[in-house]
């Protein structure tokens, strides 16, 4: 009796021990291709946080080129950010959307799963601090917005 229920037990274990190992086909398939979006990061050359958000989203699986630029202000102008009240201190360009400032990749890879036609971009303006590259992996206490080419503005996520 004592050997059919552990031989029972093995049989669970094992099947449960090859569910978890299991990958997911949709979700797993829609991260990996999130991941591997391309990102241009345009940064102050001396700014110590856009270099630690660069390293956050490499970690979180996007293929970053950074740009070192002394005026990242121009950069913003050129990619048509419609308000000067979501500027951060970098910029980035991931497929067609505008990302200023300590976004989290989860927004990122959220916008780049939904790609909504009415959003240019999104913005942590300023420097939010328990943002990613300003202290916390975790984002904390601040919002991200979304903008249209036209200005209007939206709270997309809530920290």
């Amino acid at each position: 009796m004592k050997r059919i229920f552990c031989s029972l037990l093995l049989t669970l274990l094992t099947a449960c021990q090859a569910e978890t190992n299991t990958p997911k086909t949709n979700d797993s398939a829609v991260n990996t291709e999130i991941s591997k979006a391309e990102i241009t990061v345009y940064k102050s050359p001396t700014c110590g946080c856009c270099k630690e958000w660069v390293t956050y989203l490499e970690e979180e699986g996007f293929k970053v080129t950074a740009i070192d630029h002394d005026d990242v202000d121009s950069i913003k102008v050129k990619y048509g950010l419609p308000d000067p009240g979501l500027k951060s201190c970098h910029t980035a360009i991931v497929d067609d959307y505008l990302v200023e400032g300590h976004v989290p990749a989860s927004d990122i890879e959220r916008l780049l799963k939904e790609k909504p036609t009415d959003i240019k971009g999104l913005s942590a303006p300023g420097m939010p601090m328990m943002s990613p590259g300003m202290g916390s992996r975790t984002p904390k206490d601040y919002a991200v917005l979304s903008f249209t080419e036209s200005g209007d503005i939206a709270v997309y996520s809530q920290y």
